[in-house]
C-alpha cells in the first residue's frame, strides 16, 4: 500500500508543476500580448498625429494667405471711409475669427493628446469655417 500512496503522491506533485509551468507560459504570453498591444497602439497614434500635424500646418498656411488678403481689403475699405462697405468687411472678418479659433482649438488637442478621432473632428470643424471664411471674403464688394 505504501508504494501505491507514494505513486499518487508522485504524479499528484508532477501534475501540479506541470500546471504551474503552464500557468507561468500562460502568463508571460498574456504580458506579451499586451506590451504588444501598447506598443502599437503608441506607434500608430504618432503616426495618426503625424499626419493631423501635416493637416495642421497647411490649414494654418490657407489662414496666413486669407489673412493678408483680408488684411489688404481692410485697408482699402477703411481708406474708402464707407460705413456700409466696413460693416460688410467686419461681418465677413468674424468668420476669419472663428477659423482662427479653430485653428487654436486643434492645437490644443494636439497638445493635450486628445484622440485622433477628435482631432480629426475639430481638423474638419476648422477646414469647413476656413472655408466659409474664404467665400466671405470672396463676397465682398471691394478687394
Amino acid at each position: 500500500m505504501k508504494k501505491s500512496r507514494l505513486g499518487l503522491f508522485k504524479s499528484t506533485s508532477m501534475l501540479i508543476s506541470v500546471l504551474g509551468v503552464i500557468m507561468i507560459i500562460a502568463t508571460v504570453a498574456a504580458v506579451a500580448y499586451v506590451g504588444f498591444s501598447v506598443v502599437s497602439s503608441s506607434l500608430t497614434g504618432g503616426i495618426s498625429s503625424g499626419t493631423q500635424y501635416d493637416q495642421l500646418a497647411e490649414l494654418k498656411s490657407n489662414y496666413t494667405a486669407l489673412e493678408a488678403q483680408f488684411n489688404d481689403t481692410g485697408n482699402k475699405i477703411y481708406a474708402m471711409d464707407n460705413i456700409t462697405l466696413e460693416r460688410e468687411y467686419v461681418n465677413a472678418q468674424v468668420e476669419l475669427v472663428r477659423a482662427q479659433n479653430d485653428l487654436s482649438d486643434v492645437e490644443s488637442a494636439l497638445s493635450m493628446g486628445k484622440p485622433a478621432s477628435e482631432v480629426d473632428e475639430r481638423l474638419k470643424q476648422t477646414r469647413d469655417d476656413l472655408k466659409i471664411a474664404h467665400e466671405a471674403y470672396n463676397s465682398l464688394s471691394v478687394k
